[in-house]
């Protein structure tokens, strides 16, 4: 089956989003038990010409990913909450803006400062750095360890793994039921977590041969620089599956898959028929945006 379009997505609050060509598809299990469907349009400025040029387009599905991302977050929180009330643009743009602030400070900042101490000991600023890479790697495990701990997101996990079982199904060409679904893995290469682990090992190899003096300098690279991993993050696994079949980059996918166990759950039928939902919203949207030319072709 020849797959025009990559289907991709996030797991949300009792829900599934998956990105399509034109649209965002939110499918979200109500407290009615029933499944409430959210179509968002994909702005032109995401599917631009720019979304070919290496790198660059890295930072654009970044930037599109957390700006889709939040929106669908908020949305699917109020409907698991029973409530209809939308967020605005300035509501989610602060919510945004907070996240970011947290993650920078957490699993960029604090291993920056907590590798000072070692770097003052060895006088080795390859050392320093490759420790603080490493603090930063153990802190991103243990929140995603901690976190999964909570009821909430087990849940969410497992609407993850949902989400990345109705992708396979679809890129396998097989018709999207429970059944179909459930016959496959709850991890897949193209992860948003994946993607967040090759992120922390790049920013390693990065950031190690990054001078740490002086202090400003030490702590504005790691902020400066990290649209640059990102962009290089995303090149590297956009290789790895495009050549799948190649040995080495093959191992750029394993941590991300290895990484899957602890962020995907196996889900029950509920939640599978939601993703389902999910995808299918998606293609038929697309598939109304298909010239009778492009079918031919």
């Amino acid at each position: 089956m020849d797959q025009k379009i990559i289907y991709g997505g996030q797991a949300v609050i009792e829900g599934v989003m998956i990105r399509g060509m034109h649209v965002v598809s939110v499918a979200v299990r109500n407290p009615q038990g029933t499944i409430s469907t959210h179509l968002v349009p994909i702005n032109s400025w995401f599917n631009s010409f720019i979304r070919k040029i290496p790198l660059i387009r890295g930072i654009l599905v970044m930037a599109e990913t957390l700006a889709i991302g939040m929106r669908a977050l908020t949305y699917s929180a109020n409907i698991a909450a029973g409530e209809d009330e939308e967020f605005g643009k300035g509501s989610i743009a602060i919510m945004m803006i907070m996240s970011l602030a947290f993650a920078i400070g957490v699993f960029f900042l604090i291993p920056v400062f907590a590798s000072k101490g070692l770097e003052n000991l060895i006088e080795s600023n390859l050392v320093a750095n490759i420790f603080e890479g490493v603090i930063r790697l153990v802190l991103f495990l243990l929140y995603v360890v901690l976190i999964g701990r909570t009821e909430e997101i087990r849940r969410v996990f497992m609407y993850h793994g949902a989400e990345h079982m109705t992708v396979h199904a679809y890129e396998h060409g097989e018709s999207l039921t429970s059944e179909s679904v459930s016959k496959y893995p709850t991890a897949h290469p193209r992860c948003g977590t994946a993607f967040l682990l090759v992120v922390m090992l790049v920013a390693i190899i990065v950031f190690a041969f990054i001078p740490r003096d002086p202090l400003w300098w030490l702590i504005t690279s790691r902020i400066v620089l990290l649209p640059v991993i990102a962009a290089a993050s995303y090149e590297a696994i956009r290789l790895s599956g495009i050549y799948s079949n190649n040995p080495v980059l093959k191992l750029i996918s394993v941590p991300g898959l290895v990484l899957q166990q602890l962020t995907t759950r196996k889900p029950n039928r509920a939640q599978i028929e939601v993703a389902i939902v999910a995808m299918q919203q998606a293609i038929s949207h697309d598939e109304m945006q298909v010239s009778p030319k492009q079918h031919s072709n």
